[in-house]
């Protein structure tokens, strides 16, 4: 396994987190797609922490798509932590909510989102955007990570 293939989705819905898996198999994802079901939970995972700790079954991601209004830690936050670690700042981020407010798109840009996008109403256009989003994502080049996201 390459560890610049795995995605991370931060949703801490978990029928949404099943309709985004379903909906990256069917546009012919392969790469394997982690789930983390708030802020603290996905810092967890970037951090290598608790059940996250095995890199061979948690590989460090190579983008993060994630929502921002979650009970335990917000997207926000997720974001915030990435910045304040330069070794982690080079990863993508892309925001994926129903937060249509000029404040929550602001902070997220300021905070390192890579883009910002609203959940699309239905299944197929969920998976028009998710194909769209992995093909342009996977034929970017980005810096070299170790197992621990540190580039090299």
């Amino acid at each position: 396994m390459r560890y610049h293939d795995t995605i991370l989705v931060v949703e801490d819905d978990l029928s949404y987190q099943i309709l985004i898996r379903e909906a990256f198999r069917s546009v012919g994802v392969k790469n394997p797609v982690q789930f983390a079901d708030s802020g603290s939970e996905a810092i967890a995972y970037l951090m290598g922490e608790g059940k996250f700790s095995d890199r061979n079954a948690y590989s460090y991601p190579t983008f993060i798509l994630t929502d921002l209004n979650m009970p335990a830690g917000n997207g926000l936050s997720v974001l915030e932590h990435i910045k304040r670690n330069e070794d982690w700042d080079i990863i993508p981020k892309v925001v994926l909510t129903s937060s249509e407010d000029p404040d929550d798109i602001k902070k997220a840009y300021k905070l390192g989102a890579s883009c910002y996008h609203l959940k699309p109403a239905s299944q197929a256009e969920l998976c028009q955007f998710l194909r769209i989003l992995h093909d342009y994502w996977m034929t970017c080049k980005v810096p070299a990570v170790d197992i621990t996201g540190k580039q090299c």
